[in-house]
């Protein structure tokens, strides 16, 4: 009889793919993942998101430059997830309801809530054909740009992007903190002290070789904490803004 852990070895395996081979992914496998991204669980039915396959060499290398990522560029898939809360506004709107300033906090976070359940739904359907994967956050260093590129309307934001393709490298499973520190029974558990509690993960952090940097182990996860802390990127503290400049209503007044 298959273990447990056996039939989930696919998503318990889980890593990171940055370099992939020079191939393209077999169309009838990217209109399988569309499906799949489509049949994503949605807030009350909304679907308030939408995907762009950047299939354009010159917009590939500059969402490159935006994440600041060469690699980006030589993903054979590059997906951008993103709130697309236009669509319903149109549909509304065409049926001569007063829409005014119904695109409120609420509506954004379903879609981006919506944008991200499909982009993890696709890396794990994706990952169990053989497929790697990155997650691209970084997509977020300049929206204002990725708006720009992407042509997105009033009622829409970038979420993630996502790169993927037949995996060319085999790194390390990064290693995780334990359980304990982020799963709790009925209420939040509060540690006395939290550098005692994440040693041995430090310790095993310091062992692990991230293939971005292949010679060069990374610093424990405290210290991580503390650079990330500090290298706060300027533009990305704009993102109330530059959400109030897309047409949601933030109602921060």
């Amino acid at each position: 009889m298959t273990s447990i852990r056996e039939s989930l070895k696919t998503p318990l395996n889980h890593r990171t793919i940055r370099e992939f081979k020079n191939e393209p992914v077999d169309e009838e496998i990217v209109n399988t993942l569309m499906d799949v991204a489509n049949r994503t669980a949605t807030s009350v039915g909304m679907q308030s998101y939408g995907i762009i396959r950047i299939k354009d060499e010159k917009k590939k290398q500059a969402l490159s430059e935006i994440c600041g990522q060469e690699y980006v560029a030589r993903a054979p898939e590059l997906w951008i997830f993103f709130v697309d809360c236009y669509r319903n506004y149109q549909i509304a709107k065409e049926q001569d309801y007063p829409v005014g300033e119904t695109v409120d906090p609420d509506r954004f976070f379903q879609g981006f809530t919506d944008g991200a359940l499909a982009a993890q739904n696709v890396t794990s359907a994706l990952e169990s054909l053989g497929l790697g994967s990155v997650f691209l956050g970084s997509i977020l260093n300049d929206i204002r740009k990725v708006i720009e590129l992407l042509n997105l309307p009033k009622y829409t934001f970038p979420i993630v992007g996502i790169g993927f393709g037949y995996p060319d490298q085999s790194p390390q499973l990064k290693p995780r903190m334990d359980t304990e520190l982020k799963f709790f029974t009925d209420e939040y558990k509060i540690h006395d002290n939290y550098l005692k509690a994440i040693e041995d993960y430090d310790r095993e952090m310091q062992t692990y070789y991230d293939l971005r940097d292949a010679n060069r182990r990374v610093d424990c996860f405290s210290k991580q904490v503390v650079t990330r802390m500090k290298d706060s990127l300027p533009k990305r503290r704009e993102i109330i803004r530059i959400m109030e400049e897309q047409g949601f209503n933030l109602n921060l007044k």
